[in-house]
């Protein structure tokens, strides 16, 4: 059993209880360990922070922010849980067990709740067992997943969508209409696996130019299906034809500006 597992906790200036001296900052003394980065909103968090700490073989990742409506920037709770949803559904495709990415609300002076918080996550953590990114060989196909992942969070349809959640939700479109949070999770359903199998075939590619029937047997996916992204990557300048070794054609990734 995994007695020491490597989590890291991205912590809120302003909930980080004031017991906590700035001496320890980067270790809880007394608690389970964890390596403690203090941010000043976990509003700010860059998604793709959390999934390159994933790819440097953190076991777990624990974000605690100030509970609403105590965020000193307004929102930055709601931006933060807009944030790890979509990061979840992410890792949901990439073979890692989304349950070892943890968001919770903690006020300032619930010191007890907040030592409770991370013994509870550490339990969680240890009980799903070693990340598969933290071997000495870690896990090529999750590996190549994650950075897929992580590419896709730095798309810019991706941010934008999920920065635009609310405003869809609460404004009224031209037609005088809303539209619902069910209607927009599909969307961003869509949109976040999208992106990640474009970033994925993209990886697959910058290894090595490969067909359509190539990259749907890695990917498990319908070659018309895949033949479709292609065609949207090379509209977006992703991906162009290499060659074509007697009638079927391989592609090969371009450098994403």
């Amino acid at each position: 059993m995994m007695s020491k597992p490597k989590i890291i906790g991205f912590i809120c200036n302003w909930s980080l209880p004031k017991e906590i001296g700035r001496v320890s900052s980067s270790r809880i003394y007394g608690y389970p360990k964890i390596r403690i980065v203090r941010v000043p909103c976990v509003g700010r968090i860059d998604p793709a922070i959390v999934l390159e700490t994933f790819v440097k073989g953190a076991d777990g990742v624990l974000v605690i922010g100030c509970p609403s409506p105590d965020c000193h920037y307004i929102e930055g709770n709601l931006q933060a849980e807009q944030k790890i949803n979509m990061l979840k559904k992410l890792i949901s495709l990439t073979g890692l067990e989304p349950k070892r990415l943890r968001l919770e609300w903690v006020h300032p002076s619930e010191i007890e709740r907040f030592a409770k918080i991370i013994d509870d996550f550490r339990k969680q953590v240890i009980a799903l067992g070693p990340s598969p990114l933290a071997e000495e060989r870690p896990n090529t196909n999750i590996l190549r997943d994650i950075k897929a992942a992580k590419a896709a969070t730095e798309d810019f349809r991706l941010r934008v969508s999920v920065g635009r959640e609310r405003e869809l939700t609460e404004k009224e479109n031209v037609y005088g209409e809303k539209i619902s949070q069910e209607e927009i999770n599909a969307f961003l359903n869509e949109i976040i696996k999208a992106e990640f199998i474009r970033h994925k075939i993209h990886l697959l590619t910058k290894e090595k130019p490969m067909s359509v029937k190539e990259i749907a047997s890695i990917t498990n996916m319908k070659p018309r299906l895949v033949l479709c992204h292609i065609v949207n990557m090379r509209r977006k300048g992703m991906i162009t034809l290499d060659h074509v070794e007697k009638t079927t054609p391989l592609y090969k990734a371009l450098e994403v500006q």
